[in-house]
């Protein structure tokens, strides 16, 4: 008898913007382990649409140091470069849904007006965009024409409910929208998607199961729920890893050359030395 193939399908996501280090080596690890202990697959996704900091050069390292921790997956990659039309496919939706408007606030005015804002947006996250700025609901948008692509576009947060997820990690997690968390950015003026939006498309498109990341991205996960829904699309599970902390206690980032894959291969460091577990 043949047991029939597991609809798991998760995913790798690094982003070309320098080497990858410790933290991002255990989370691609874990993900590997939990789409191998359910018998599927792992796709590759270049998250590479931060033109003025991915090289081609670091896609390269990024192989090469995921293939030294022994990391499977399947062919081909895809990068979010070349799904640019997909990205503007689903801004059109969210257009059309009445779900987005447009924010042509400098970054002066939005600071302006964050001080009256009893909110701050965890480290590395976008702040908390000031309700005071938000247009009335219902106004008429402005047409995604020529100068509609290079706009600001936010996605308006159902006010006051309830976004809720169980995670495999940590379980249940939950935020009251316009009060935890406030109206995000979907699409950049430079005229490309924000994390946000590409990475909700992405996951929903690509089939992507369950998606395993750190644990400072679980913010994040609310807007992105929040995105698929508006779209019509079906969310995956989410598996939030805790972070990997430096002598300080703050998060390993890409700063920490002295742990990045790179140099620790280079000191003869064998990943069956790493502790990769959770």
């Amino acid at each position: 008898m043949v047991n029939p193939p597991s609809s798991y399908v998760g995913r790798l996501a690094p982003s070309p913007t320098g080497r990858l280090h410790l933290g991002h080596a255990r989370t691609f690890a874990v993900a590997h382990r939990r789409a191998r202990a359910a018998g599927g697959r792992l796709l590759m996704r270049n998250d590479d649409l931060d033109a003025a900091r991915c090289r081609p050069e670091f896609v390269a390292a990024m192989i090469e140091d995921l293939r030294w921790l022994g990391l499977e997956w399947a062919e081909p990659m895809v990068s979010q470069s070349a799904r640019l039309d997909r990205y503007r496919a689903a801004l059109e939706r969210l257009h059309a849904a009445g779900v987005i408007f447009p924010c042509r606030h400098s970054r002066r005015e939005l600071a302006e007006a964050a001080v009256s804002a009893p909110h701050e947006g965890a480290e590395g996250d976008e702040p908390f965009y000031p309700p005071v700025l938000r247009p009335p609901a219902g106004a008429p948008l402005p047409p995604l024409d020529e100068a509609g692509w290079g706009t600001n576009w936010r996605f308006r947060v159902p006010e006051g409910e309830l976004v809720a997820f169980d995670d495999g990690y940590f379980g249940r997690q939950a935020a009251v929208a316009g009060s935890d968390l406030g109206d995000f950015l979907v699409w950049r003026k430079d005229g490309v998607p924000s994390y946000q939006l590409a990475c909700a498309v992405d996951d929903a498109e690509l089939g992507v199961t369950e998606v395993v990341r750190g644990a400072d991205l679980i913010r994040s996960t609310f807007r992105q729920l929040l995105v698929i829904r508006a779209l019509g699309r079906t969310a995956p599970g989410y598996y939030h890893c805790p972070l990997m902390l430096d002598e300080h206690g703050r998060r390993l980032a890409k700063r920490h050359d002295a742990l990045a894959l790179a140099e620790l291969r280079a000191c003869g460091v064998s990943p069956a030395n790493l502790d990769l577990s959770v």
